[in-house]
């Protein structure tokens, strides 16, 4: 129990400094580029100040709009109690267990298996499973895969991600307004030399970082998602004090050869398993691109931890 407390607070403490680190990085990617644009460093306040209500004003769009809309991307359909009695119930039991609402669940109709949670808070959350998962994996390993998910509900994940997913179109979007500014700005002040030495040395830099900018944002996202990956397996393994249901679960899922068509780069960190890769890679082959951690180490995490309440 202890080791699989200090694995929560880990992951706690390692996504909330990743959090911290993007809100800072928004910051000075305004100065910069305020700097830049205005030739005066003075005139890197409004620019901040532009940024964050920017990045304020996209996260309460996403906030109030992003469920729905991964929703109807993904094809997802809501289905009844009476569709799916055995899927409910599965719900019913964890979701009492973890004091959590009773989440809407939907469908998606494919082969591939995968599945993921969505929605603003837990008392509008959502939990979409594909047709293939749903078919091919037994009670246990289907209750590991739906505590995974009620996991990202009860530590708040499916706003937290949505928030992440808005802060990097934010930060492209900035960089994308940035590098035009700076580029019809240093023509008007004949390349960044009016200011000087340090000027050009500043409109250089933000020049390139405004290049770079949405590479390093998108960085982020990836190591926070992971990272949330982390924490929802020993949360869900928490809930059902049956690890290894979901590590049979997450085997399962990497050696299935259904690719998920519907998902896409700004859907793909909500899913169980990376649904963007083939058999094989989505085993083991994660790297910094990859929304998701090695389904082999996070079994080997799972069974580390070993069946809680033994």
């Amino acid at each position: 129990m202890a080791q699989f407390e200090n694995l929560i607070a880990s992951n706690k403490r390692n996504s909330v400094l990743l959090v911290i680190l993007f809100i800072l990085f928004i910051v000075v990617l305004g100065a910069i580029l305020g700097t830049a644009i205005w030739g005066d460093w003075r005139a890197a306040s409004p620019s901040i100040v532009l940024a964050l209500v920017v990045s304020v004003v996209m996260a309460l769009v996403g906030y109030l709009t992003g469920p729905s809309a991964v929703l109807a991307l993904s094809g997802a359909r809501e289905i009844s109690r009476e569709e799916d009695m055995q899927l409910y119930n599965i719900v019913e039991e964890l979701r009492l267990a973890s004091g959590l609402p009773m989440p809407s669940i939907y469908m998606i109709d494919t082969e591939a298996m995968n599945a993921f949670a969505t929605g603003r808070s837990p008392t509008s959350a959502h939990i979409a499973v594909t047709r293939g998962l749903r078919e091919r994996l037994g009670r246990d390993e289907l209750q590991g895969v739906i505590a995974h998910e009620l996991s990202h509900v009860k530590n708040f994940d499916i706003r937290f991600m949505t928030l992440m997913a808005v802060l990097v179109g934010v930060v492209v979007l900035i960089a994308d307004i940035g590098t035009r500014a700076i580029f019809y700005g240093g023509r008007r002040r004949g390349g960044g030399k009016g200011g000087g030495p340090i000027m050009l040395i500043i409109f250089l830099v933000a020049i390139i970082l405004a290049i770079l900018a949405p590479i390093f944002a998108k960085l982020i996202q990836l190591a926070v998602s992971r990272q949330r990956e982390y924490l929802a397996d020993a949360s869900a393994a928490r809930m059902t004090r049956y690890p290894e249901g979901l590590a049979k679960a997450l085997e399962t899922l990497a050696a299935d050869e259904h690719e998920l068509t519907t998902a896409n780069g700004a859907t793909a960190h909500l899913y169980i398993v990376e649904p963007l890769m083939a058999r094989g890679r989505r085993a083991g082959g994660s790297g910094m691109w990859s929304s998701h951690p090695p389904i082999e180490e996070r079994v080997e995490r799972l069974r580390s931890i070993g069946n809680i309440g033994e």
